[in-house]
């Protein structure tokens, strides 16, 4: 006798199968998706050395007071200098409403004791003067920029000149008592 199979039930089996072969087509079409998509997200994100530029660590410890220095970060100068007494009084006593960009000198700094600060003019990018002893300082005892005129007091706020506001203050934290990380 011939094996006849009720008509339903090879429906069901060509519908299962039909649905087997679904599911197996779409889930290698999302491995091999994922596979091509996976190296071209990641190679979007920052490599490894822009990454080590991010943030820095600088050690405070060898500054004395008065003292300045200038570290690169992200490929900018960033001025640090501990402060006199004298220089953090006078930076206090300026009457923030005449100023052009108003901030605080505690508005500027974490500790008082250090400045921290990006060392382009707001202008058109020129790097001030003001960190060596022998570097004219401008008007206000800070930091002048020769190629426009603009003048920064002892906090880096803009005084006169062209210059539309202050240095910028990068974002920085003490991570000990004389060691900051920029970024």
């Amino acid at each position: 006798m011939a094996d006849i199979t009720h008509p339903d039930k090879r429906e069901d089996e060509g519908e299962s199968r039909r649905d087997f072969l679904y599911l197996a087509t779409a889930a290698t079409g999302a491995v091999g998706l994922a596979a091509f998509a996976w190296p071209l997200i990641d190679s979007m994100n920052p490599a490894a050395d822009t990454l080590a530029l991010a943030s820095i660590e600088i050690d405070l410890s060898p500054l004395t007071v008065g003292q300045s220095i200038t570290v690169t970060w992200r490929g900018k100068p960033v001025f640090i200098r501990r402060q006199t007494p004298e220089e953090i009084e006078a930076a206090k006593a300026v009457d923030v409403a005449t100023l052009r960009d108003p901030q605080t000198y505690d508005e500027r700094t974490i500790n008082p004791e250090y400045l921290v600060m990006v060392g382009v003019c707001t202008h058109l990018g020129c790097i001030p003067l003001g960190q060596k002893p022998s570097d004219p300082k401008g008007n206000y005892n800070g930091w002048f920029c020769p190629c426009h005129g603009s003048h920064y007091d002892t906090a880096g706020r803009v005084r006169q000149g062209p210059a539309p506001a202050n240095l910028e203050v990068p974002p920085y934290e003490f991570i000990e008592d004389a060691r900051i990380r920029i970024g």
